[in-house]
Protein backbone atom coordinates (compact mmCIF):
# COMPACT_ATOMS: atom_id res chain seq x y z
CA UNK A 1 0.00 0.00 0.00
CA UNK A 2 1.30 3.58 -0.96
CA UNK A 3 1.40 6.02 1.56
CA UNK A 4 0.97 9.67 -0.21
CA UNK A 5 2.09 12.79 2.35
CA UNK A 6 0.29 15.61 2.07
CA UNK A 7 1.74 19.14 2.38
CA UNK A 8 -0.13 22.33 3.33
CA UNK A 9 0.20 25.97 2.43
CA UNK A 10 2.25 27.48 5.18
CA UNK A 11 -0.46 29.91 7.40
CA UNK A 12 0.14 32.79 8.74
CA UNK A 13 -1.98 33.18 11.69
CA UNK A 14 -3.25 36.76 13.89
CA UNK A 15 -5.59 37.28 16.19
CA UNK A 16 -9.23 38.52 15.18
CA UNK A 17 -9.36 42.06 16.19
CA UNK A 18 -12.24 43.06 18.75
CA UNK A 19 -14.21 46.24 19.21
CA UNK A 20 -12.95 48.38 21.41
CA UNK A 21 -15.82 48.46 23.73
CA UNK A 22 -16.39 44.36 23.29
CA UNK A 23 -12.77 44.36 24.84
CA UNK A 24 -12.41 42.45 28.08
CA UNK A 25 -11.27 44.24 30.98
CA UNK A 26 -8.09 43.18 32.28
CA UNK A 27 -9.08 43.85 36.00
CA UNK A 28 -9.49 40.27 36.68
CA UNK A 29 -8.60 39.40 40.20
CA UNK A 30 -9.61 41.75 43.69
CA UNK A 31 -8.18 39.51 46.96
CA UNK A 32 -10.17 40.49 50.41
CA UNK A 33 -8.83 39.24 53.25
CA UNK A 34 -12.18 37.92 54.32
CA UNK A 35 -13.25 35.80 50.90
CA UNK A 36 -14.43 32.48 51.75
CA UNK A 37 -14.98 31.23 48.34
CA UNK A 38 -12.43 28.10 46.92
CA UNK A 39 -12.15 29.15 43.19
CA UNK A 40 -13.16 31.91 40.99
CA UNK A 41 -15.40 30.57 38.46
CA UNK A 42 -15.73 33.13 35.55
CA UNK A 43 -17.11 32.81 32.00
CA UNK A 44 -16.15 28.96 32.80
CA UNK A 45 -12.38 29.73 33.33
CA UNK A 46 -10.46 28.84 36.59
CA UNK A 47 -8.44 31.34 38.03
CA UNK A 48 -5.97 30.25 41.34
CA UNK A 49 -3.91 33.10 42.78
CA UNK A 50 -0.76 31.61 45.40
CA UNK A 51 -0.84 34.84 47.53
CA UNK A 52 -3.97 33.53 49.23
CA UNK A 53 -3.40 29.58 50.75
CA UNK A 54 -5.79 28.08 53.23
CA UNK A 55 -6.00 24.58 54.60
CA UNK A 56 -8.60 23.52 54.90
CA UNK A 57 -9.66 18.71 56.06
CA UNK A 58 -6.44 18.86 54.93
CA UNK A 59 -6.33 19.96 51.37
CA UNK A 60 -5.33 23.38 49.65
CA UNK A 61 -7.78 25.62 48.28
CA UNK A 62 -7.05 28.96 46.82
CA UNK A 63 -9.37 31.66 47.59
CA UNK A 64 -10.16 34.61 45.45
CA UNK A 65 -12.70 37.12 43.65
CA UNK A 66 -13.18 37.74 40.39
CA UNK A 67 -14.59 41.40 39.82
CA UNK A 68 -17.08 40.14 37.35
CA UNK A 69 -18.10 36.81 38.36
CA UNK A 70 -21.49 34.82 36.97
CA UNK A 71 -23.71 34.69 39.15
CA UNK A 72 -23.93 31.07 41.24
CA UNK A 73 -27.44 29.09 41.70
CA UNK A 74 -28.43 27.32 44.17
CA UNK A 75 -27.16 24.03 42.47
CA UNK A 76 -23.61 25.38 42.31
CA UNK A 77 -23.30 25.62 46.05
CA UNK A 78 -24.59 22.04 46.63
CA UNK A 79 -22.57 20.47 44.31
CA UNK A 80 -19.97 21.89 46.67
CA UNK A 81 -21.59 20.56 49.59
CA UNK A 82 -21.11 17.14 47.95
CA UNK A 83 -17.79 18.25 47.16
CA UNK A 84 -17.11 18.50 50.74
CA UNK A 85 -19.10 15.79 52.27
CA UNK A 86 -17.28 13.25 49.85
CA UNK A 87 -14.44 14.05 51.94
CA UNK A 88 -15.28 11.36 54.23
CA UNK A 89 -16.19 8.66 52.10
CA UNK A 90 -15.93 5.14 54.37
CA UNK A 91 -15.64 7.15 57.69
CA UNK A 92 -19.44 7.99 58.57
CA UNK A 93 -21.15 4.24 58.28
CA UNK A 94 -23.73 3.91 59.77
CA UNK A 95 -24.47 8.19 59.79
CA UNK A 96 -24.55 9.36 55.78
CA UNK A 97 -21.83 11.89 54.33
CA UNK A 98 -22.56 15.87 54.46
CA UNK A 99 -21.26 18.40 53.65
CA UNK A 100 -22.52 22.02 54.55
CA UNK A 101 -22.15 25.81 52.91
CA UNK A 102 -22.56 29.13 54.35
CA UNK A 103 -23.20 31.70 52.15
CA UNK A 104 -23.76 35.70 52.58
CA UNK A 105 -23.75 38.61 49.88
CA UNK A 106 -22.69 35.70 47.31
CA UNK A 107 -19.64 34.95 48.98
CA UNK A 108 -18.74 31.50 50.69
CA UNK A 109 -18.32 32.45 54.51
CA UNK A 110 -17.80 28.66 56.31
CA UNK A 111 -17.65 25.28 55.19
CA UNK A 112 -18.00 21.63 56.51
CA UNK A 113 -18.66 18.12 56.57
CA UNK A 114 -19.64 15.34 58.86
CA UNK A 115 -16.67 13.85 59.14
CA UNK A 116 -17.21 10.38 61.48
CA UNK A 117 -19.82 8.48 62.87
CA UNK A 118 -19.82 10.48 66.96
CA UNK A 119 -18.55 13.76 65.50
CA UNK A 120 -20.57 16.92 65.07
CA UNK A 121 -22.40 17.45 62.15
CA UNK A 122 -21.40 19.18 58.97
CA UNK A 123 -23.73 22.04 59.73
CA UNK A 124 -21.78 22.45 63.44
CA UNK A 125 -18.98 22.76 61.45
CA UNK A 126 -19.27 25.17 58.84
CA UNK A 127 -21.16 27.35 61.62
CA UNK A 128 -18.12 27.90 63.37
CA UNK A 129 -16.10 28.39 60.40
CA UNK A 130 -18.18 31.57 59.42
CA UNK A 131 -18.62 32.95 63.44
CA UNK A 132 -20.82 36.00 63.14
CA UNK A 133 -21.32 36.22 59.37
CA UNK A 134 -23.38 33.30 59.64
CA UNK A 135 -26.37 35.49 60.65
CA UNK A 136 -29.05 36.48 58.06
CA UNK A 137 -26.60 33.99 55.57
CA UNK A 138 -27.78 31.31 53.68
CA UNK A 139 -26.78 27.78 54.83
CA UNK A 140 -26.71 24.99 51.69
CA UNK A 141 -26.91 21.38 53.30
CA UNK A 142 -26.91 18.19 51.09
CA UNK A 143 -29.04 16.56 53.91
CA UNK A 144 -32.03 17.52 55.78
CA UNK A 145 -30.32 18.78 59.20
CA UNK A 146 -31.12 16.25 62.41
CA UNK A 147 -33.57 17.73 64.79
CA UNK A 148 -33.04 15.12 67.73
CA UNK A 149 -30.63 14.61 70.33
CA UNK A 150 -28.27 11.33 69.29
CA UNK A 151 -24.54 11.28 70.43
CA UNK A 152 -24.74 14.81 68.81
CA UNK A 153 -26.96 18.07 69.64
CA UNK A 154 -29.55 18.93 67.14
CA UNK A 155 -28.32 20.73 63.94
CA UNK A 156 -31.71 22.60 63.62
CA UNK A 157 -30.92 24.14 66.69
CA UNK A 158 -27.55 25.49 65.76
CA UNK A 159 -28.65 26.87 62.71
CA UNK A 160 -31.87 28.91 64.39
CA UNK A 161 -29.15 29.60 67.12
CA UNK A 162 -26.85 31.38 64.68
CA UNK A 163 -29.50 33.40 63.01
CA UNK A 164 -29.11 32.19 59.28
CA UNK A 165 -32.28 33.40 57.16
CA UNK A 166 -32.52 30.95 54.42
CA UNK A 167 -31.76 26.68 54.32
CA UNK A 168 -31.18 24.79 51.01
CA UNK A 169 -31.66 21.42 51.30
CA UNK A 170 -30.36 18.89 49.20
CA UNK A 171 -32.78 16.09 49.88
CA UNK A 172 -35.47 15.05 52.78
CA UNK A 173 -33.20 12.44 54.84
CA UNK A 174 -35.28 8.84 54.86
CA UNK A 175 -34.18 8.48 59.02
CA UNK A 176 -38.00 7.93 60.50
CA UNK A 177 -36.09 10.05 63.26
CA UNK A 178 -35.37 12.72 61.21
CA UNK A 179 -38.09 12.38 57.71
CA UNK A 180 -38.96 16.17 57.48
CA UNK A 181 -39.45 17.03 61.51
CA UNK A 182 -35.90 19.03 60.88
CA UNK A 183 -37.20 20.77 57.69
CA UNK A 184 -40.44 21.84 59.78
CA UNK A 185 -38.44 22.96 63.08
CA UNK A 186 -36.52 25.45 61.04
CA UNK A 187 -39.64 26.89 59.08
CA UNK A 188 -41.73 27.09 62.37
CA UNK A 189 -38.42 29.23 63.59
CA UNK A 190 -39.33 31.63 61.01
CA UNK A 191 -36.55 30.46 58.56
CA UNK A 192 -37.25 29.61 54.44
CA UNK A 193 -36.89 26.53 53.87
CA UNK A 194 -36.14 25.23 50.30
CA UNK A 195 -35.73 21.18 49.45
CA UNK A 196 -35.03 19.16 46.64
CA UNK A 197 -31.45 21.22 45.10
CA UNK A 198 -29.43 18.52 43.23
CA UNK A 199 -31.58 15.50 44.63
CA UNK A 200 -30.32 12.98 42.64
CA UNK A 201 -26.53 14.05 43.20
CA UNK A 202 -27.35 13.85 46.91
CA UNK A 203 -29.11 10.75 46.71
CA UNK A 204 -26.05 8.73 44.92
CA UNK A 205 -24.01 9.96 47.35
CA UNK A 206 -25.64 8.08 50.17
CA UNK A 207 -27.42 5.46 48.56
CA UNK A 208 -26.44 2.64 51.06
CA UNK A 209 -27.70 4.72 53.39
CA UNK A 210 -30.87 5.48 51.59
CA UNK A 211 -31.52 1.99 51.03
CA UNK A 212 -30.64 0.66 54.54
CA UNK A 213 -33.01 3.20 55.94
CA UNK A 214 -35.90 2.22 53.81
CA UNK A 215 -35.66 -1.84 53.73
CA UNK A 216 -33.34 -2.12 56.99
CA UNK A 217 -31.20 -4.24 54.66
CA UNK A 218 -27.39 -3.86 53.45
CA UNK A 219 -26.91 -2.45 50.18
CA UNK A 220 -25.32 -5.04 47.88
CA UNK A 221 -23.49 -4.89 45.49
CA UNK A 222 -21.74 -6.96 42.52
CA UNK A 223 -18.20 -6.73 41.18
CA UNK A 224 -16.35 -8.30 38.45
CA UNK A 225 -14.09 -8.24 35.77
CA UNK A 226 -14.38 -9.35 32.07
CA UNK A 227 -12.39 -9.02 28.74
CA UNK A 228 -13.47 -7.09 25.49
CA UNK A 229 -14.96 -10.11 23.89
CA UNK A 230 -17.47 -10.59 26.85
CA UNK A 231 -15.47 -13.23 28.85
CA UNK A 232 -15.12 -13.73 32.47
CA UNK A 233 -11.65 -13.13 34.24
CA UNK A 234 -10.52 -14.02 37.56
CA UNK A 235 -8.51 -11.02 38.07
CA UNK A 236 -7.77 -7.29 38.56
CA UNK A 237 -6.26 -4.77 36.11
CA UNK A 238 -2.87 -3.53 36.75
CA UNK A 239 -2.75 -0.77 38.80
CA UNK A 240 -6.42 -0.46 40.24
CA UNK A 241 -5.82 -1.82 43.57
CA UNK A 242 -2.92 0.61 44.22
CA UNK A 243 -3.66 4.39 45.90
CA UNK A 244 -5.60 5.72 43.63
CA UNK A 245 -7.07 2.94 41.61
CA UNK A 246 -11.08 2.53 41.19
CA UNK A 247 -10.73 -1.05 43.11
CA UNK A 248 -8.73 0.81 45.83
CA UNK A 249 -11.21 3.68 46.36
CA UNK A 250 -14.60 1.20 45.76
CA UNK A 251 -12.85 -1.08 49.16
CA UNK A 252 -13.18 2.02 51.17
CA UNK A 253 -17.33 2.59 50.45
CA UNK A 254 -18.52 -0.10 51.75
CA UNK A 255 -18.86 -1.87 55.04
CA UNK A 256 -17.84 -5.16 54.32
CA UNK A 257 -16.57 -7.49 51.42
CA UNK A 258 -17.39 -11.00 50.41
CA UNK A 259 -14.84 -13.11 49.49
CA UNK A 260 -14.13 -16.53 48.24
CA UNK A 261 -11.36 -18.69 50.32
CA UNK A 262 -9.39 -19.26 46.50
CA UNK A 263 -9.29 -15.41 46.81
CA UNK A 264 -7.38 -15.37 50.13
CA UNK A 265 -4.74 -18.62 49.63
CA UNK A 266 -4.01 -17.47 45.91
CA UNK A 267 -2.82 -14.44 46.85
CA UNK A 268 -2.05 -14.81 50.38
CA UNK A 269 -3.26 -11.69 51.00
CA UNK A 270 -6.74 -9.89 52.01
CA UNK A 271 -7.95 -7.15 49.70
CA UNK A 272 -7.49 -3.57 51.39
CA UNK A 273 -7.82 -0.52 50.33
CA UNK A 274 -4.75 2.06 50.35
CA UNK A 275 -6.56 5.68 50.34
CA UNK A 276 -5.36 8.01 53.24
CA UNK A 277 -6.74 7.00 56.74
CA UNK A 278 -9.48 4.80 54.66
CA UNK A 279 -11.32 2.02 57.18
CA UNK A 280 -11.19 -0.94 55.82
CA UNK A 281 -14.04 -2.99 55.29
CA UNK A 282 -14.74 -6.38 57.33
CA UNK A 283 -13.61 -9.11 55.11
CA UNK A 284 -16.30 -12.10 55.33
CA UNK A 285 -14.35 -15.30 53.08
CA UNK A 286 -16.74 -17.91 51.99
CA UNK A 287 -15.79 -21.77 53.04
CA UNK A 288 -17.82 -24.35 52.06
CA UNK A 289 -17.68 -27.80 49.78
CA UNK A 290 -16.22 -29.62 52.65
CA UNK A 291 -12.16 -29.11 51.40
CA UNK A 292 -10.38 -27.67 54.16
CA UNK A 293 -8.88 -24.17 53.72
CA UNK A 294 -5.76 -22.72 55.57
CA UNK A 295 -5.98 -18.99 56.38
CA UNK A 296 -2.07 -17.69 57.43
CA UNK A 297 -1.42 -16.17 60.85
CA UNK A 298 -0.49 -12.99 59.48
CA UNK A 299 -3.67 -12.62 57.83
CA UNK A 300 -4.54 -11.37 61.44
CA UNK A 301 -3.06 -7.87 61.43
CA UNK A 302 -4.79 -6.91 57.94
CA UNK A 303 -8.28 -6.25 59.93
CA UNK A 304 -11.20 -8.02 60.98
CA UNK A 305 -11.98 -11.47 59.03
CA UNK A 306 -14.56 -13.62 59.26
CA UNK A 307 -15.05 -17.16 57.54
CA UNK A 308 -18.58 -18.42 56.96
CA UNK A 309 -18.42 -21.91 56.69
CA UNK A 310 -20.81 -24.91 56.55
CA UNK A 311 -21.12 -28.13 58.55
CA UNK A 312 -18.44 -30.06 56.18
CA UNK A 313 -16.03 -27.37 55.91
CA UNK A 314 -12.88 -27.89 58.33
CA UNK A 315 -10.62 -25.66 59.42
CA UNK A 316 -7.11 -25.68 59.35
CA UNK A 317 -5.82 -25.14 63.17
CA UNK A 318 -3.27 -22.46 62.38
CA UNK A 319 -6.45 -19.90 61.75
CA UNK A 320 -8.60 -20.98 64.31
CA UNK A 321 -4.80 -19.19 66.21
CA UNK A 322 -5.10 -16.45 65.62
CA UNK A 323 -8.28 -15.60 66.85
CA UNK A 324 -10.45 -14.83 63.53
CA UNK A 325 -14.27 -15.75 64.28
CA UNK A 326 -15.95 -18.26 62.18
CA UNK A 327 -19.85 -18.36 61.33
CA UNK A 328 -20.99 -22.11 60.47
CA UNK A 329 -24.46 -21.94 58.90
CA UNK A 330 -26.57 -25.00 57.48
CA UNK A 331 -26.66 -23.40 54.34
CA UNK A 332 -24.41 -20.19 53.20
CA UNK A 333 -26.99 -18.23 50.67
CA UNK A 334 -27.56 -14.32 49.86
CA UNK A 335 -30.15 -14.43 52.74
CA UNK A 336 -28.18 -16.00 55.31
CA UNK A 337 -24.99 -13.20 54.51
CA UNK A 338 -27.50 -10.14 54.43
CA UNK A 339 -29.18 -10.91 57.72
CA UNK A 340 -25.67 -11.55 59.46
CA UNK A 341 -24.83 -8.14 58.43
CA UNK A 342 -28.07 -6.59 58.95
CA UNK A 343 -27.19 -7.87 62.99
CA UNK A 344 -23.90 -6.34 62.53
CA UNK A 345 -25.43 -2.85 61.64
CA UNK A 346 -23.86 -2.59 57.91
CA UNK A 347 -24.87 -0.46 55.64
CA UNK A 348 -23.56 -1.77 52.56
CA UNK A 349 -21.64 -5.16 51.32
CA UNK A 350 -19.52 -5.97 48.29
CA UNK A 351 -19.38 -9.32 46.50
CA UNK A 352 -15.97 -9.57 44.95
CA UNK A 353 -16.08 -12.14 42.61
CA UNK A 354 -12.74 -14.23 42.15
CA UNK A 355 -11.13 -16.99 42.89
CA UNK A 356 -13.39 -19.97 43.06
CA UNK A 357 -16.73 -18.63 41.38
CA UNK A 358 -18.57 -21.87 42.47
CA UNK A 359 -18.69 -20.60 45.76
CA UNK A 360 -20.63 -18.33 44.55
CA UNK A 361 -23.39 -20.47 42.93
CA UNK A 362 -25.55 -21.71 46.13
CA UNK A 363 -24.72 -17.60 47.15
CA UNK A 364 -27.00 -16.40 44.26
CA UNK A 365 -29.25 -19.35 44.12
CA UNK A 366 -32.31 -17.93 45.84
CA UNK A 367 -33.64 -14.37 45.25
CA UNK A 368 -30.98 -12.93 43.58
CA UNK A 369 -32.51 -9.96 41.76
CA UNK A 370 -34.40 -8.74 44.87
CA UNK A 371 -31.44 -9.15 46.94
CA UNK A 372 -29.03 -7.03 44.68
CA UNK A 373 -28.79 -3.76 44.12
CA UNK A 374 -25.63 -2.65 41.80
CA UNK A 375 -23.40 -4.01 39.54
CA UNK A 376 -19.27 -2.73 39.18
CA UNK A 377 -17.97 -4.11 36.02
CA UNK A 378 -14.46 -4.06 35.05
CA UNK A 379 -13.32 -4.17 31.26
CA UNK A 380 -9.71 -4.87 31.08
CA UNK A 381 -7.70 -4.62 27.93
CA UNK A 382 -7.94 -7.94 27.26
CA UNK A 383 -8.74 -10.53 24.48
CA UNK A 384 -9.68 -13.97 25.83
CA UNK A 385 -9.67 -16.53 23.57
CA UNK A 386 -10.36 -19.27 26.24
CA UNK A 387 -13.72 -18.65 27.12
CA UNK A 388 -12.33 -17.01 30.50
CA UNK A 389 -13.77 -18.69 33.73
CA UNK A 390 -17.13 -20.28 34.88
CA UNK A 391 -19.46 -17.24 35.26
CA UNK A 392 -22.40 -18.01 37.94
CA UNK A 393 -24.89 -19.69 36.34
CA UNK A 394 -27.10 -17.56 38.36
CA UNK A 395 -26.00 -14.23 37.12
CA UNK A 396 -25.78 -15.72 33.80
CA UNK A 397 -29.64 -15.37 33.77
CA UNK A 398 -30.11 -12.54 35.15
CA UNK A 399 -30.20 -10.34 32.36
CA UNK A 400 -33.40 -12.31 31.42
CA UNK A 401 -34.94 -11.31 34.84
CA UNK A 402 -33.51 -7.85 35.27
CA UNK A 403 -32.83 -4.44 33.62
CA UNK A 404 -30.06 -2.37 34.63
CA UNK A 405 -30.53 1.22 35.02
CA UNK A 406 -28.45 4.18 34.73
CA UNK A 407 -25.25 2.45 33.14
CA UNK A 408 -22.40 4.37 33.46
CA UNK A 409 -18.82 4.04 32.60
CA UNK A 410 -15.55 5.74 33.81
CA UNK A 411 -12.25 4.89 32.91
CA UNK A 412 -9.67 3.65 35.83
CA UNK A 413 -7.05 6.29 36.24
CA UNK A 414 -4.65 3.79 37.43
CA UNK A 415 -4.72 1.61 34.41
CA UNK A 416 -6.17 0.94 30.37
CA UNK A 417 -9.19 -0.82 32.52
CA UNK A 418 -13.14 0.65 31.81
CA UNK A 419 -15.40 0.55 34.79
CA UNK A 420 -19.35 0.20 34.16
CA UNK A 421 -21.69 1.36 37.19
CA UNK A 422 -25.42 -0.25 37.14
CA UNK A 423 -28.41 -0.55 39.11
CA UNK A 424 -30.76 -3.42 38.84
Amino acid sequence: MQVQRLSLPSLTLSPPKVPQSKQLSTKLLRLKPHSKSYCCNSSKVMFKSPTRVRNHGGSVGFRCEVAQQEDRDDGFYMRRCVELARKAIGRTSPNPMVGCVIVKDGKVVGEGFHPKAGQPHAEVFALRDAGELAENATAYVSLEPCNHYGRTPPCTEALIKAKVKKVVVGMVDPNPIVASKGLDRLRDAGIDVITGVEEKLCKRLNEAYIHHMLTGNPFISVRYSISVNGHFLDQLGEGVAELGGYYSELLQEYDAILLTSATVTENNSLPASQEAGANQPLRIIIASGGSPIHIPVNMESSGKLIIFADNNTTMDLESTQTGIETVVLDQINLNAITEYCKSQGFCSVLLDLRGNIGDFEKVFQDGTEQKLQKLVIEVLPIWDEDGGGNFPIALKSLSKRVGVMNLRAKISSQSQSVVLEGYL
